[in-house]
């Protein structure tokens, strides 16, 4: 089969590898941003197989052409592998190499140069960002399709001179060499192959995050995670500048940042004449709070551990994912859940709002310090103007979170959004009642875990708000606080949990009561019968909350079926996977669907044996 008539239909006139080799080494960070970063060479690193590759998200990024016939299959052709192989298959030349100095033929060496970058990571010695920065990756590159800039850059590349390791021994290594774990350069397939399943499956339910692109895995188990988004810096980025003091770097990021931002159309400026810098970097500081909010919050609704720090790392400059070596979703409020990095153990799910204040706190001295040219004292910021936005925002995004997870129709959701003082207490008082159950742990306290500790929800919620408006229907009495308990109860419930009696009762009362209250109200505002608003919910509510969650440990036991079979169907049953998923999660009574892959059954099943734990 040719190159032109490879089963994804590249027509004649698209050149497949012209097209990926304008992902170089070249980068537009590299001109604005002297430096921020660390180049390096690259040479081809041999015996790689292409496990996965993201042909959605290619075709979005331009990368590949438009399908003639949507129902023309997907496949990875030999020709199409020689192209992402020769592309994204690299190691670097790093300082190891070059104090060894090792010898390579000019035909494995590729002509560009990567940039590493550099950004404040809290498990350095440095604390100003002196030392860190891409430890294991590079950047490929970026494209523009349509208007839209995208970045691309891989994990798995080998060992660069800002991994903590080097900084820690305060010695180079060589890439890949099997006695030095984080510190050799290399990534695992079992990592890659988690963080693209997870990273997929959240950017289908509309979570900003970034997005794998290809899997290249190696003998051994080893792979390069190559990965792709609209805007792949984070906060960090900014903030070593910021800690250094040194204003003209700071200002060259930022406004690049910006710049990239404007451009993607994700930050819309005042109509009308140019606007004045002071009043740009002002929008740009309220769009980071605005996301920031609307990130927390919906991690607080669904259960995402991220673990966001001081640092503003592991988390882009939109509030989105990047890193999912830390990155979990619950299928209950786990709320002592704390991953354990070594020589520390990360943030709780609670404890990310505050988290991710104190990082729009930070954005809040940054400002100050660009338009000022003095560095105040962070604290000077808590009370800030787009501090107090990203609370407002944060409160109100939460209780949508809940109402639209609930069933409400978007007319419904607008009124309560807006709703007067009074209305509002009624919505509040309801999540009230709700949050109180949602948090109680198990009495088995805290336990050991694979990645850390934690500490287990006694009720899956979301099957209250999933299921009660079925279960009630309007009618005069209350279910009850024993048939809500048994409904309700996580896998981690003991029996000396369910024998406060007194507590259950009241709390599921107060839950029903206020419930019951909402629906009312909700039913005379629209001019309905109660029922009529029962019905509407329950149908909505079945759709918006999946009766399969897609945990954490879940995710593990995918890519562990996966990992068991034959390479050569992983493309084709890992694609199979999202689509049966997007199915599943519709399904009440959890039937496999029909006319899946046997190992694609088989990760769905696995999914389900974790869909209430970490």
């Amino acid at each position: 089969m040719g190159m032109r008539s490879i089963a994804t239909r590249v027509s004649s006139e698209f050149d497949l590898q012209e097209s990926f080799a304008r992902l170089n080494g070249e980068h537009r960070f590299k001109k604005t941003n002297p430096g921020a970063y660390v180049e390096y060479g690259a040479r081809k690193r041999r015996g790689g197989k292409v496990f996965y590759f993201n042909f959605d998200l290619a075709r979005e990024m331009g990368l590949l052409p438009p399908k003639k016939n949507e129902r023309d299959p997907d496949v990875l052709t030999p020709e199409l592998c020689a192209v992402l192989l020769d592309t994204f298959s690299i190691v670097i030349i790093n300082e190891w190499d070059l104090k060894k100095k090792i010898q390579f033929k000019d035909t494995e060496i590729k002509p560009g140069k990567y940039m590493a970058t550099r950004y404040l990571q809290l498990q350095h010695p440095s604390r100003v960002g002196k030392t860190s920065g891409d430890g294991r990756g590079i950047w490929n590159g970026e494209i523009t399709h349509r208007g839209v800039t995208w970045d691309v850059m891989s994990s798995g590349t080998g060992a660069t001179c800002l991994s903590p390791a080097t900084a820690i021994s305060g010695k180079f290594f060589r890439s890949g060499d099997p006695r030095v774990c984080y510190g050799n350069g290399y990534n695992s397939l079992d990592d890659g192959l988690a963080a693209a399943l997870m990273s997929e499956l959240f950017h289908r339910e509309g979570i900003s995050t970034e997005r794998t692109l290809v899997l290249i895995s190696f003998p051994g188990g080893s792979s390069i995670n190559v990965r792709a988004g609209k805007n792949l810096l984070r906060p960090s980025h900014l903030f070593w500048h910021l800690k250094q003091g040194n204003k003209e770097s700071l200002q060259r990021a930022v406004d690049y940042c910006l710049s990239r931002e404007q451009r993607n159309g994700a930050l819309v400026l005042s109509k009308g004449s140019a606007t004045p810098y002071p009043q740009t970097l002002t929008q740009f500081m309220k769009k980071v709070a605005t996301d920031f909010a609307r990130a927390a919050a919906r991690y607080r609704s669904d259960y995402v551990f991220c673990w966001m720090d001081w640092d503003g790392d592991n988390i882009l400059c939109d509030g989105g994912i990047i890193d999912y070596g830390s990155i979990r979703r619950f299928g209950g409020f786990h709320a002592g859940y704390r991953y354990d990095d070594g020589d520390r153990y990360s943030t709780r799910l609670g404890e990310q709002k505050a988290h991710a204040r104190y990082i729009v706190q930070t954005f809040a001295q940054m400002e100050d310090f660009l338009l000022s040219g003095s560095k105040k004292p962070i604290h000077r910021f808590k009370n800030s103007g787009i501090a107090r936005l990203f609370d407002s925002v944060f409160e109100s995004e939460l209780q949508r979170h809940f109402l639209y997870k609930l069933g409400l129709s978007p007319a419904q959701l607008k009124h309560w959004t807006e709703s007067s003082r009074r209305e509002s207490q009624l919505a509040s008082n309801f999540f009230r009642a709700f949050s109180l159950l949602e948090k109680k742990q198990s009495q088995r306290g805290l336990e050991t875990v694979s990645d850390g500790e934690a500490t287990h929800a006694l009720f899956i919620m979301s099957r209250f708000i999933r299921d009660y408006s079925a279960l009630w229907d309007g009618s005069p009495s209350p279910l009850g606080h024993e048939k809500l308990t048994q409904h309700c109860k996580s896998e981690f419930a003991t029996r000396s949990d369910l024998k406060n009696r007194d507590w259950l009762r009241k709390q599921w009362g107060e839950l029903e009561k206020t419930f019951q209250q909402f629906a009312q109200v909700t039913a005379a505002q629209n001019g309905e019968s109660l029922r009529s608003i029962l019905r509407g919910w329950r149908m909505r509510a079945s759709i918006r909350n999946a009766p399969v969650q897609v945990t954490g440990n879940g995710i593990l036991a995918v890519m562990e079926v996966f990992l068991k079979g034959a390479h050569s169907q992983a493309q084709k049953d890992i694609t199979a996977f999202f689509e049966a998923v997007a199915r599943h999660e519709t399904q009440k009574n959890k039937k496999q669907p029909s006319g899946v892959p046997k190992r694609v059954s088989g990760a769905l099943k696995a999914l389900e044996k974790y869909e209430e734990g970490l």
